[in-house]
């Protein structure tokens, strides 16, 4: 489990193949959290296993294998050496809880359709993904809820039919990737942990249909605004 609060970058060194599919090699930039051998740690918002033990300060190595599945579904597949990660150890009890929970696993993957860079409101829209395995996701999205993108928690600033739009402090443009983000860029998105576990329940419950899976489509984020999930953007 993690916040969204990254606390460092890492730097991609290698990319090798190996038996599980790709063994992933990042120096880490600036000090973080020391790490130990089968710690999780949330790289670019999709959690992995460290395979053998880092100090917390910078230019320590990190190794991970990534399966073929998670080189699909996310962005780390198409990572090159050279390439800037966020990284997250996992929370601990003795950490505030500074985001929301984040879990690593990621919904989708969208892409940045469009960048709002004024003054005291730098903005960034992504594109989310459409199709049946999504349909959760999208109906997650409730304005001033919260999303991760990249592996950072952001607060949803406005929510449409198949985007949605954060706001972004000089915090966060300074210490995450998202101040390199522009049109095109893809990044990954996990909604709300809560808010998935809500459209489930609003899912299965009875609604008058003679089948659970007519009230499937009837979800969607208007609908859980209604029933007080999240707040409207007025």
């Amino acid at each position: 489990m993690f916040t969204g609060i990254v606390k460092q970058f890492g730097k991609i060194t290698a990319l090798e193949p190996c038996d599980a599919g790709i063994r992933l090699t990042l120096c880490t930039q600036g000090a973080g959290v020391a790490v130990a051998r089968g710690d999780s740690v949330c790289v670019s918002g999709v959690c992995l296993t460290a395979l053998q033990e880092a100090p917390g300060q910078a230019g320590a190595t990190l190794v991970f294998d990534v399966v073929a599945q998670t080189l699909e579904r996310t962005t780390l597949g198409g990572l090159v050496a050279g390439d800037r990660v966020n990284l997250e150890p996992a929370l601990t009890a003795r950490e505030p809880l500074g985001g929301h929970f984040v879990q690593g696993h990621v919904d989708g993957v969208g892409e940045v359709c469009h960048v709002q860079t004024a003054s005291g409101n730098w903005r960034v829209r992504v594109a989310i993904p459409n199709g049946a395995d999504t349909a959760d996701l999208r109906a997650a999205m409730v304005p001033r809820g919260s999303v991760t993108l990249d592996g950072v928690s952001l607060t949803l600033a406005d929510v449409g039919d198949d985007w949605i739009e954060v706001a972004l402090i000089p915090e966060t443009l300074e210490r995450t990737t998202l101040g390199a983000a522009k049109q095109g860029t893809r990044l990954n998105l996990e909604a709300d942990v809560l808010a998935k576990a809500v459209v489930r329940c609003v899912e299965r419950m009875d609604v008058g249909h003679t089948h659970a899976k007519k009230a499937t489509s009837q979800v969607t984020s208007a609908l859980l605004m209604t029933a007080g999930w999240g707040a409207d953007s007025s």
